[in-house]
């Protein structure tokens, strides 16, 4: 699993978290002053990055999570049909089918721009 640990601190909106064993993008990180007893809390709410569901994570500042190594690839269109298209890694030459997302309109030979993590790849705008 490519992943890294960071501390909690190190975070900022924009970057990548594992939240419930999902790789999420932050999209809020606040922090609350330490109090009396204890120390600073860190609040971080983000989005999944391959199934757009909402979560939260409450943990002290100096706590360690991980952090998914999502790479971002360049890929081709080969074909289109229905809701799926073929479409090849220009890395690796690599060949695989991808779900169209709704409001984007693939033809072949397009380049398109994809995030991958663990098998799984989405079309970034």
């Amino acid at each position: 699993m490519p992943r890294e640990q960071k501390q909690v601190r190190e975070l900022q909106e924009g970057s990548y978290v594992m939240m419930e064993d999902s790789p999420c993008k932050i999209n809020a990180y606040s922090t609350a002053k330490p109090g009396k007893h204890g120390s600073a809390k860190a609040r971080i709410e983000g989005k999944g990055v391959f199934d757009d569901k909402k979560r939260s994570l409450s943990q002290p500042v100096d706590a360690k999570v991980w952090v998914p190594i999502i790479q971002r690839k360049q890929g081709q269109v080969v074909s289109v049909s229905g809701n799926d298209a073929q479409v090849m890694d220009l890395d690796t030459y690599e060949t695989f089918t991808m779900r169209v997302p709704e409001d984007e309109d693939f033809t072949p030979d397009q380049n398109i721009e994809y995030l991958e993590y663990e098998g799984q790849r989405k079309v970034v705008g």
